[in-house]
C-alpha cells in the first residue's frame, strides 16, 4: 500500500484527464519497441516489427499501446488498490508471457518522455511529475509483484 497525499492524488488525476490515450499509448509503445530492441521479442504476434519504420506503421502495436493506456486508467480510478488491480495482469505476463519485469519500467519511463514532450514544463511541472513518476512506480510494482 502506498501513501498519497492529496496533491499527489490531484496532480495524477488532472494530468491523466488531460491525457489522450490513443495518442499517447502508441507513441510510448512504439518508443518502447525502438530505443529497447530487444523487447520485440514479446511482440511477434504483431507482423513486422524490424525496423523503425514497421513499427512506426504497425497498428497491433498502435492498438496495444492504447490498451495499455487503458490498464493505466484502471491504476488511476484504483489509487488505493493498484497491487490487487494488477494482479492478474501480473500473472498473466510472469506465467504466460514470460515478459523481463524490467520492460515494465522502461515503458514507464517511455510513457513520461511522451507525456512531457506532449505537455511541457506548463503542465507537466517538477511536482507533477513526483506525483507521475511515483504513479508509475507503484503501476511498475505492481506489474512485477507475481516475479517476486
Amino acid at each position: 500500500m502506498v501513501d498519497w497525499t492529496d496533491a499527489e492524488r490531484a496532480a495524477i488525476i488532472s494530468l491523466w484527464g488531460k491525457i489522450d490515450v490513443g495518442e499517447i499509448g502508441p507513441q510510448a509503445l512504439t518508443r518502447l519497441l525502438i530505443v529497447y530492441p530487444w523487447t520485440q521479442r514479446h511482440f511477434t504476434t504483431f507482423g513486422n516489427v524490424s525496423t523503425n519504420a514497421a513499427i512506426l506503421g504497425n497498428p497491433k502495436v498502435a492498438q496495444h499501446g492504447k490498451t495499455v493506456m487503458g490498464g493505466l486508467e484502471n491504476a488511476v480510478k484504483n489509487l488505493d488498490d493498484i497491487k490487487n488491480t494488477y494482479a492478474k495482469l501480473s500473472r498473466m505476463h510472469s506465467e504466460k508471457l514470460h515478459v523481463d519485469p524490467d520492460n515494465f519500467r522502461a515503458l514507464a519511463e517511455c510513457i513520461s518522455v511522451c507525456v512531457a514532450a506532449k505537455f511541457g514544463k506548463q503542465v507537466f511541472t517538477a511536482d507533477v511529475q513526483e506525483a507521475w513518476q511515483k504513479f508509475l512506480s507503484v503501476v511498475v510494482s505492481a506489474l512485477g509483484r507475481q516475479y517476486h
